[in-house]
C-alpha cells in the first residue's frame, strides 16, 4: 500500500493542539489535536476493499500493511490527529464534541487529482472521547463497513470503507444501556471520504467567536470541495450555504428512495458535502412506517424517525445558517434559502417517487396519489422494497392476495385486498398518462428500486458468523450489495422473518459501539 503520499494540509493551515495528549478535555480556539493511535499487538485482517484502495491511490494490500490498517508504527510523514467540532444532539446544544473514536492519517490524491481523507475508527482515545476509550467493537464495525459500501453501490453519497481488522483486544460495551455490559471483540475500521468536515466544525468556531478561523475554514472548504463556486466576497459564502442546502436536500431524497433511516441526525453527524456519515443505529426500512426509528435512544420522541428526516435536515441547516451568519450577515437571504429548502425538497422527493412508480413526469394530481399510497403502505404494513419489486412484475388483479401476501407484515383480509385492488386500478390509470412506452416505464422503475437492501436482520446473522471466524455470509452480502439492482440471491429478497421482530440489533439498536 502506498502511504508515503499521504499529505496533511489541514493541520498545516488551521490552529491546533500539538501535544499528542490523549487526556479528554476542552481544546478552545483550535480545530484539531494531534494524537497517536493506541497500537495493537495482535491485529488480524477481516476485510480489505482492494478496489477502493486502487481507486484512491493506495494500491494493493501486502501483509506488512496490516500494521498501518490498525494504526501501528506510522510512517514518519504521518502526524495523526483528531478534529474538534460542536453540535446539537437531539435538538440540544452539546458544546464541544469532536472525533471521539476517529483518528485521521491525512489525505491522498489519486491520478485524476481527487482527494480522499483517510481515518481510523476505533484506534484509541482522543481528547474528544468524552470519558470513553476510543475503541470500537466488531459488531458496529461490520455494520459500518458493509452499510457504507452498500450505500455507495446504491448510488447514494457516502463515506466508504477501506478495511476492517480485529485488534486482538476485548472491549466492554453495554449494548442496550440497560446495566448489562459485556466483553466484545475490538476492531478498527479505516474509512475514507473526500472530506469528513461536518456542520459541527463551523458551529464550534462560530460559538467560540473565532470568526477569523471560521472564515478560513469556509474558504478552505470552498476551495477544495466546491469548485463550482467562483464568486468572491460575501457572495461566495452565500453560494456556499445554498450549495450545502441543496446537497443536503438531495441526500435526504436519496435516503427516502431506498428506505434508509439514519437514526441519529445530530448536527455533528451532518456532512458539509452532503454525504451519509456515521453509521450507528441506522436501519433500512422493512415495513413502511413514517414513524419508525431504529434508535432506542430516540424513543419515545422519535425525533429522527423515517418520515421526519427531511424536516430534521432543514432544522440542522438552520443551525448551520446561524454558524455562518458572521460571514454572511444577511438574515433575509438565509431565511429565503431555508424556506426554499422545503419546496425544493418536496418537488425533488415527488419526482423521485415518480421514478419508483415508473412515471415519466410529475403531474398535479400525483400528490393525492402519493398520499393514498402512503396510507395503503402503512395500513397493509407492506415491506417498502418488496412492494415496489412486486409492483414491477404485477400482472393479474384476480390474484392479488397470492402476489402480495409475502410483501405484507399483516394478514391481508378481504377489506385490505379491496383497498389494494382500488389502489392498483388507480395506479394503472395513472400509468396510462405516461408519454413513454411500457418498456421504458419498467426501465425507470428498475433503476429506481433496488432488489437488494442490507437489512438489519441480515447484518445480525452476518455479525454472529464473523464473531465466530466464519466469513461466508460476509462475502455473500458483499457480493449482493455490490449489485443491488439485481436479484442475485433470492433468499435475501424476503421480508424480515418474524423471529427477529423484537431482537436487539435487528429491529432497533442503541448508539453503543
Amino acid at each position: 500500500m502506498n502511504t508515503e503520499n499521504i499529505q496533511q494540509p489541514f493541520i498545516k493551515i488551521f490552529p491546533g493542539d500539538l501535544s499528542n495528549n490523549p487526556m479528554q478535555r476542552n481544546t478552545p480556539k483550535v480545530l484539531f489535536s494531534t494524537i497517536k493511535p493506541a497500537g495493537f499487538d495482535h491485529p488480524k485482517l477481516v476485510a480489505f476493499n482492494e478496489q477502493l484502495s486502487e481507486e484512491i491511490g493506495m494500491g494493493k494490500f501486502e501483509e506488512k500493511d496490516l500494521d498501518f490498517l490498525v494504526g501501528n508504527h506510522l510512517p514518519e510523514n504521518i502526524n495523526s490527529y483528531s478534529t474538534a467540532y460542536a453540535g446539537h444532539q437531539f435538538g440540544n446544544w452539546a458544546g464541544q464534541l469532536g472525533d471521539g473514536r476517529a483518528i485521521i492519517a491525512g489525505e491522498i490524491t489519486d491520478a485524476s487529482g481527487k482527494k480522499s481523507e483517510i481515518q481510523w475508527k476505533g484506534a484509541g482515545a482522543t481528547p474528544y472521547s468524552r470519558h470513553a476509550d476510543g475503541r470500537a467493537v466488531l459488531r458496529s464495525s461490520v455494520r459500518e463497513y458493509l452499510m457504507s459500501e452498500a450505500m455507495f453501490h446504491l448510488g447514494i453519497p457516502t463515506t466508504r470503507a477501506l478495511s476492517l481488522a480485529l485488534t486482538g483486544e476485548d472491549v466492554v460495551r453495554d449494548m442496550m444501556y440497560n446495566g448489562n455490559p459485556q466483553y466484545e471483540k475490538g476492531a478498527v475500521i479505516i474509512r475514507t471520504a473526500e472530506s469528513f468536515l461536518r456542520f459541527g466544525h463551523f458551529e464550534l468556531m462560530s460559538a467560540q467567536r473565532e470568526y477569523k478561523t471560521l472564515q478560513e475554514l469556509a474558504d478552505y472548504t470552498i476551495k477544495n470541495y466546491f469548485k463550482e463556486i467562483t464568486s468572491e466576497g460575501v457572495q461566495k459564502y452565500k453560494d456556499f450555504f445554498e450549495n450545502v442546502s441543496r446537497k443536503t436536500a438531495d441526500l435526504m431524497v436519496e435516503w427516502y428512495r431506498v428506505g434508509f433511516v439514519h437514526g441519529v441526525m445530530n448536527t455533528d453527524n451532518m456532512s458539509i458535502l452532503g454525504l451519509t456519515i456515521d453509521y450507528g443505529p441506522y436501519s433500512m426500512m422493512d415495513e413502511y412506517n413514517l414513524n419508525f426509528t431504529p434508535n432506542t435512544t430516540d424513543l419515545p420522541g422519535r425525533r429522527y424517525a423515517f418520515g421526519k428526516q427531511g424536516q430534521i435536515a432543514q432544522w440542522n441547516l438552520w443551525q448551520l445558517a446561524n454558524a455562518l451568519h458572521p460571514l454572511i450577515k444577511d438574515e433575509k437571504f438565509l431565511e429565503d434559502i431555508l424556506n426554499d429548502f422545503g419546496s425544493y425538497f418536496w418537488e425533488t422527493h415527488d419526482r423521485m417517487l415518480c421514478k419508483k412508480f415508473g412515471f415519466d413526469q410529475l403531474l398535479t394530481q400525483d400528490e393525492k396519489f402519493f398520499t393514498g399510497w402512503q396510507e395503503l403502505m402503512q395500513d397493509l404494513q407492506f415491506d417498502y422494497t418488496l412492494f415496489f419489486n412486486q409492483l414491477e412484475k404485477f400482472n393479474d388483479l384476480k390474484d392479488l392476495k397470492n402476489q402480495f401476501e409475502n410483501v405484507s407484515y399483516t394478514f391481508l383480509d378481504d377489506e385490505k385486498i379491496s383497498k389494494l385492488e382500488n389502489f392498483i386500478t388507480t395506479y394503472h390509470s395513472r400509468l396510462e398518462k405516461n408519454i413513454v412506452s411500457k418498456e421504458k416505464s419498467a426501465e425507470i422503475m428498475r433503476t429506481a428500486n433496488p432488489k437488494f437492501i442490507l437489512r438489519n436482520y441480515l447484518l445480525y446473522q452476518c455479525i454472529e458468523e464473523v464473531q465466530e471466524g466464519r466469513m461466508a455470509m460476509f462475502d455473500k452480502l458483499t457480493h449482493a450489495l455490490e449489485n443491488p439492482y439485481e436479484e442475485i440471491y433470492p433468499e435475501f429478497s424476503v421480508k424480515r422473518p418474524s423471529k427477529y421482530d423484537n431482537t436487539s440489533g435487528c429491529s432497533t439498536l442503541s448508539c453503543s459501539s
